[in-house]
């Protein structure tokens, strides 16, 4: 009897647990700090508090999770996509080596809190827009991954786009636009975004890294 091995590859494990391991400090930090407002406040204020290193050294396993991506979709797939995929792994990891400003600062942010603000929303932009473009490539490869690889890629540019207008209506005087006792749902739609670019990547890292062919011969 014939199988196929379709198991991850030795080379993506790693870029695969940098990725559990920054979600797992993220949600860390998140428990660590209950003072903050998971609705309202976004993660990145949370570096100034309780074991705040956490949120860096996340986004520097993630970003460096990313980078392997990148360099393992290789030849024959679209530059576009590759370029998007570069820019958002850029964005995350300079947003990691500039912390933002602590909280309450909207108005006056200083000059790490604006690189960090940037790169963020650069790398924001740019993982639904990869996503697109390399998702045809990706299904060509995982066929039976598309409605997945399909709903991420939906789901990362619906959150990206609310993420964007709570981010223009806190910077433009809000905020307003809150839900209930919360000012602002800012917070909210951040780890949305987060949750879906980060099991994005870690879906496009297992495409790329499934050993396809005859893993085994067995006689029956």
């Amino acid at each position: 009897m014939t199988a196929t091995n379709t198991a991850p590859a030795a080379g993506v494990r790693t870029p695969l647990a940098l990725i559990g391991i920054g979600a797992l400090a993220m949600a860390a930090v998140e428990t660590l700090n209950p003072e903050y407002d998971l609705v309202s406040e976004t993660l990145s204020r949370y570096v100034h508090g309780t074991a705040g290193w956490l949120l860096p050294a996340a986004l520097l396993a993630v970003g460096a999770a990313s980078a392997v991506l990148v360099v393992r979709l290789g030849a024959g797939t679209r530059r576009a996509g590759r370029a998007a995929l570069a820019v958002w792994t850029a964005g995350i990891l300079v947003a990691a080596l500039f912390p933002a400003d602590p909280p309450g600062h909207w108005s006056r942010p200083s000059l790490s809190e604006l690189v960090h603000g940037n790169a963020a929303f650069l790398a924001f932009a740019a993982l639904p827009t990869a996503a697109a473009l390399l998702r045809g490539t990706l299904v060509a490869r995982r066929p039976g991954l598309r409605t997945a690889l399909n709903t991420l890629t939906a789901a990362s540019a619906t959150t990206t786009a609310a993420l964007a207008v709570f981010l223009v209506d806190v910077m433009g005087g809000g905020p307003s636009l809150g839900l209930g006792g919360a000012p602002t749902l800012i917070g909210l739609a951040e780890r949305l975004v987060l949750a879906v670019d980060f099991g994005w990547v870690a879906l496009a890292l297992t495409v790329v890294g499934t050993r396809h062919g005859r893993g085994w011969d067995r006689r029956a």
